[in-house]
């Protein structure tokens, strides 16, 4: 037989032909598969900040054994979605309004240095994928896929800090982001008396996209700080554990429109 056939490097005829340029794709694992179901039943808000997760409730619900749900707890911890302690077990990491404080500071700083860096764009490739996000979240959003429409957002904003060609930025704001998610996830209901719809919310996003593409940095910050923090911290819960004083003056310093996060 001859070699080149037999490895798939052939350029023969047939259904060898261009082979070369096949790839074989690792399928995703029990973990990865685990991972992702846990991520999605917080950010759909099954299950939320506080509650404990439990094992053998979901070992039958995901079909899987306990190793690889423990792997998968494990990469939640490390995402800041999951608290784990020898007593409780695991929980959805419980918030403070010191912890919002925190995310949502961080988060801001993180994304103005990315528009100091990323804008005006140099790079068709960075603002092609951001366009891709956002057509993810039009087909959630026509699909009333509540979870698909919060990873979509995610990816969207991520795209956005990813125009700054910073991989270590996008890295660290990744982390912060899933947490920010898990903020919203927070006060969810309380925000429903907004009647914000799906389609809505893309409409939002679509319109930061179009200043990102007008290339002025700060037109894009300004449309940043209109993109719904202060309308979050509005509906924050009204039984949230302070955590400090700290992040209470904050709070009211931004209810007040005294800048901030929402600058």
């Amino acid at each position: 037989m001859d070699r080149s056939t037999a490895t798939g490097t052939g350029t023969g005829t047939g259904t060898g032909a261009g082979t070369g340029d096949q790839r074989i794709v690792k399928p995703p694992s029990m973990v990865d598969l685990a991972a992702r179901s846990i991520r999605r039943m917080i950010l759909a808000g099954e299950l939320l900040p506080g509650d404990r997760v439990v094992e053998n409730r979901l070992t039958q619900q995901l079909g899987i054994s306990r190793p690889p749900l423990r792997e998968a707890l494990r990469r939640l911890e490390h995402e800041g979605l999951i608290r784990q302690s020898p007593h409780r077990g695991a929980v959805v990491t419980p918030l403070t309004l010191h912890d919002v404080y925190e995310i949502m500071t961080l988060r801001q700083r993180l994304e103005h240095m990315a528009v100091e860096l990323g804008v005006p764009v140099t790079d068709p490739g960075r603002l092609e994928r951001c366009r891709a996000a956002l057509r993810r979240m039009e087909a959630a959003a026509d699909a009333l896929d509540e979870a698909e429409l919060s990873e979509s957002k995610f990816e969207f904003h991520t795209a956005v800090v990813g125009l700054s060609g910073h991989r270590r930025l996008e890295e660290a704001y990744r982390s912060i982001q899933l947490q920010m998610q898990l903020c919203m996830v927070l006060n969810r209901h309380a925000r429903a008396h907004r009647n914000e719809t799906a389609a809505s919310n893309v409409l939002r996003h679509h319109r930061l996209l179009r200043v990102i593409e007008e290339g002025d940095p700060q037109a894009v910050l300004a449309e940043l700080a209109r993109h719904g923090d202060r309308t979050f911290l509005d509906d924050l819960p009204g039984d949230l554990e302070t955590g400090s004083e700290q992040a209470l003056a904050w709070l009211r310093r931004e209810q007040a429109g005294g800048g901030g996060t929402a600058r």
